[in-house]
């Protein structure tokens, strides 16, 4: 393939598996296009090629497949859900057991007055009434508002009120946040009685014959996400019946997902990552949805559990893995053997380290809030180092240069808009200007930055607005955050532009250490060496600070906090390091 910035051309769509024909019922429609992804799932020239997106105008994901797929006598004793608790009590619910469940629930919630349209505020843990709900307001045709127990009252004032909320389903626990958010909502608890509020529990009493009051239309509202707020007041983003449902197809294609696989994703509920991997992509798949519930996180425990239940197939941000990189290995006897990482790009020390345990490759994959997965390493594809692979079947990506808006080598990361994918949001709710900008020129705007190879491969830059210049040279914080983080001393790194009279800015570091190493000169200095040792010259980490880092509630770094703190920093901060403090690193 010539280097023409574009990744493989857009899909023919003309597999025998993925032929539209005649008259095909769209759970036929649906299956169709989910086995030929199933049978190719380590064919990426085949799959890429060959895909096409059902073709959908009517459509419910919970009735038009979930229910069909838990109807399958193959399916009577396979587990849709397995949770396992802190103290070791556990449930499992197969898929037939939650379609009855979801059905009493959707019955249930109608008696309350959700009614088609309606939008709905879930906010529970990972918790199986989690699970029912959405299967029961995807029946319903209600339209479902992730939110996660870490909201505060002023967040949930501005969810309700933008987010035109009617319905709010959370735990018991959490509704005095409620107290004082302004609306006229109905308020339902999962858990102890509330005054004031329904009892979910009243649910599992209500009549499991559940009827739709009609057809659900292929491009109805389904979920309203609002994004976590790196650099600005969240957005809501909107997905329909098929944008996520069906769009996580390539998200099963890309984690390898099968029928009786046992899926473990780390990720809270609330954000988009857990619909993802923890409902849309394994039922996709017919394979089976894994939790684990703790309170600290605690890599042996985590590991036993992953030996015991026989975990094939596991996902986790970044955190999450240099966590695990720090710990034994070793300890999991039988490691999974779908491994993958999201949520930000992966260092390539902790896919070596992993590597050399397990035996297996962490394969990374990018994706957004508004989009499913878009670019991905691939089950049975060569990994190149660094990258985070190719575009996934059903998406044609477009690397634009941001000054001239044509396709270059680097550039942003777009979507083609002419083969518009399945798994692209509607746009922001309530926001015309936003979605706009977001499908000016007739590309879906990304807002990262990367660079494609001669074979399509694709490696992440970082943010549009990460991304800044030192000595006029043009630095990625990722790529330098990747060098920091094979220091044994780092666990956690961030690097944003520091200003400087001479070079306008230069890199600097702030780190979270690894236990058993202290925050004094003599730690900066061997970090500092060590980045002067790994990096270009232009590159250089010139000073470094210890200490947390800025985080949004969903476990993103927010560089945007730490670029402010610089800007408004009148002289040197108390603890900030320099490579000029330091006569080794001189010259």
């Amino acid at each position: 393939m010539s280097n023409d910035a574009t990744a493989p051309t857009a899909p023919a769509g003309q597999a025998d598996a993925a032929v539209r024909d005649a008259g095909r019922s769209a759970h036929d429609e649906f299956r169709a296009a989910r086995d030929f992804l199933v049978a190719h799932r380590e064919d990426y020239d085949a799959a890429y090629t060959g895909f096409r997106w059902p073709e959908l105008t009517e459509f419910n994901w919970a009735l038009d497949w979930f229910d069909r797929v838990a109807a399958d006598p193959a399916n009577a004793e396979r587990y849709a859900l397995w949770i396992v608790e802190e103290d070791g009590t556990e449930g499992r619910w197969t898929y037939p057991e939650m379609a009855h469940r979801s059905n009493q629930v959707a019955t249930w919630l109608r008696a309350q007055g959700v009614r088609r349209g309606d939008r709905l505020i879930l906010m529970l843990g990972n918790q199986v009434e989690l699970w029912e709900t959405i299967l029961a307001c995807i029946k319903l045709g209600a339209v479902v508002i992730p939110a996660t127990t870490l909201l505060g009252p002023a967040d949930l004032t501005d969810r309700v009120e933008r987010g035109q909320a009617r319905h709010v389903v959370a735990r018991s626990a959490d509704a005095g946040k409620f107290a004082d958010v302004p609306g006229d909502y109905t308020r339902i608890a999962v858990g102890e009685q509330v005054e004031g509020w329904a009892s979910y529990a009243e649910a599992y009493d209500a009549d499991a014959d559940f009827t739709p009051d009609g057809p659900t239309q292929a491009s109805d509202p389904l979920l309203l996400y609002f994004t976590s707020g790196t650099t600005a007041k969240p957005k809501l983003v909107q997905h329909t019946h098929v944008s996520y449902p069906v769009g996580h197809l390539s998200t099963m294609y890309w984690i390898g997902l099968e029928p009786g696989d046992v899926h473990l994703n780390i990720s809270s509920p609330g954000w988009a990552k857990h619909a993802w991997s923890n409902v849309f992509a394994p039922w996709n798949a017919e394979a089976t949805v894994f939790l684990y519930n703790y309170t600290r996180f605690d890599a042996g425990a985590l590991m036993a559990q992953m030996d015991r239940c026989g975990i094939t197939s596991f996902c986790a941000p970044p955190t999450v893995w240099r966590m695990l990189i720090q710990a034994d290995l070793s300890a999991l006897a039988t490691p999974p053997t779908k491994v993958v990482g999201a949520g930000e790009p992966l260092n390539p020390e902790v896919i070596d380290q992993v590597r050399s345990a397990w035996g297996v490759t962490i394969r990374d994959g990018f994706g957004q809030t508004e989009t499913t997965v878009q670019i991905a390493n691939t089950p049975g594809q060569d990994v190149k180092p660094g990258s985070m692979g190719r575009a996934v079947p059903g998406f044609c990506v477009v690397l634009v240069d941001p000054s001239t808006g044509q396709p270059a080598s680097e550039g942003e990361l777009c979507l083609d808009l002419s083969s518009r994918p399945t798994g692209l949001m509607v746009g922001y709710a309530g926001d015309e200007d936003r979605t706009a900008t977001a499908f000016a020129g007739g590309y879906y705007h990304t807002g990262d930055v990367g660079s494609i190879d001669e074979n399509g491969y694709i490696t992440y830059v970082g943010r549009t607005d990460d991304v800044f210049k030192a000595s006029d040279y043009r630095i990625s914080p990722f790529e330098l955050e990747s060098v920091l983080l094979e220091h044994e001393a780092v666990a956690e790194a961030a690097v944003v532009p520091a200003p400087d009279p001479i070079r306008l800015a230069v890199p600097k570091a702030y780190v979270v250490l690894a236990s058993g190493h202290e925050p004094d000169a003599a730690t900066a200095e061997r970090i500092l060496a060590f980045c002067r040792e790994n990096l270009a010259p232009y590159k250089r980490i010139r000073r470094l600070e210890f200490g947390e880092l800025p985080k949004t509630i969903s476990g993103k770094i927010r560089r945007v906090e730490l670029r402010g703190k610089e800007n408004e920093a009148a002289e040197r901060p108390s603890g900030e390091y320099r490579d000029e403090d330091f006569p080794s690193l001189k010259g």
